[in-house]
């Protein structure tokens, strides 16, 4: 696994360049590589969240009872600092105006999800529809957003386990 934190060149000016440490980011995940993915922007100055754009055309069916959700590629993959995690969030119109959900109403993704041995590092958003008919998602239409975020310990916490794999592989 490369190290998250090396430092990048960045240019100033012509001729003069400052090593800056990376901190967070959004990289291209493997399989994506040349796919045309975009990597995620905030819209405004006062945006707190990255607008996720999905992978590839998917279609989301109507939910039946007991069904699983349906996982939306983004192709991407994203890193932080050990005391940070990223929040994806759903869009504000996606249930109003195309009946769409998060399974989990907030994914969590902590920051050694970044690369692991099972894919990479790949973050997807899980979503229900609740619509009485498919939904299709285009590529290259936002799905989501992505949030990052700073988190506190407690004074005798002592966790020590090391991730092993990808999607929730937590407890494995």
């Amino acid at each position: 696994m490369k190290n998250k934190y090396k430092s990048n060149f960045v240019p100033l000016k012509k001729g003069i360049s400052v090593i800056m440490e990376r901190k967070r980011g959004f990289e291209i995940a493997k399989g994506f590589e040349n796919k045309g993915i975009n990597l995620p922007v905030r819209k405004t100055k006062n945006s707190a969240g990255y607008d996720i754009e999905a992978a590839e055309d998917t279609v989301i069916p109507a939910f039946k009872p007991g069904q699983k959700p349906t996982l939306v590629k983004t192709g991407l993959k994203a890193y932080c600092e050990p005391d940070e995690f990223y929040m994806l969030c759903n869009r504000s119109s996606n249930p109003g105006k195309r009946g769409l959900v998060l399974a989990n109403s907030v994914g969590i993704i902590d920051s050694d999800y970044y690369e692991n041995e099972d894919n990479d590092g790949h973050f997807m958003f899980a979503f229900y529809n609740f619509f009485d008919h498919d939904v299709e998602i285009k590529k290259g239409e936002a799905i989501g957003q992505a949030i990052f975020m700073k988190y506190l310990i407690v004074d005798n916490d002592n966790a020590e386990g090391i991730r092993k794999g990808g999607f929730g592989s937590t407890n494995k």
